[in-house]
């Protein structure tokens, strides 16, 4: 019986040390790799070659498919028209997609906002702001912040 005590102590020590381990968050399966907010060319010519140089991208990490329907992109601005929502779309699995601001023909590659011309067409500001990318319940599935007016893009 002298030992039921060290033994008691020592689960204990191990149950405190198992408790208090951080947890590690593991990263989105959907994710925005890449937002290139300032397209180029100086300055902005507010032409549609021009908004769909300024473009997002996001990546299915995982080993499935995933369906993209009803997901939003949107930058930090509460404008109603800075938000875009995916129709019927299918990420395949490792794949990416690039959401362009601009116009042009849907692919399975490329998505299109659907913005024209004029200066206030473009979404992302080119020195600050963040991009969030949203299920199709709302719920936060990533985001990625900028801060510079030093490059022209963000890898997330």
């Amino acid at each position: 019986m002298r030992f039921v005590a060290p033994v008691a102590a020592l689960a204990a020590v191990a149950a405190a040390l198992t408790l208090s381990a951080p947890a590690v968050a593991a990263a989105p399966a959907i994710q925005i790799t890449k937002i290139y907010y300032d397209a180029p060319g100086s300055p902005d010519s507010g032409g549609n070659t021009s908004l769909n140089g300024e473009y997002i991208v996001i990546k299915n990490t995982s080993s499935r498919a995933a369906n993209l329907k009803g997901w939003t992109v949107r930058d930090a601005t509460t404008r109603p028209d800075h938000g875009y929502t995916f129709g019927t779309f299918t990420l395949g699995a490792g794949k990416t997609v690039t959401l362009r601001t601009g116009k042009g023909r849907n692919t399975t590659t490329t998505r299109y906002w659907g913005r024209s011309g004029g200066t206030f067409a473009y979404i992302w500001n080119q020195t600050k702001d963040t991009g969030y990318l949203r299920d199709a319940h709302g719920r936060l599935a990533d985001s990625c912040l900028y801060n510079s007016s030093r490059y022209d893009y963000k890898n997330c």
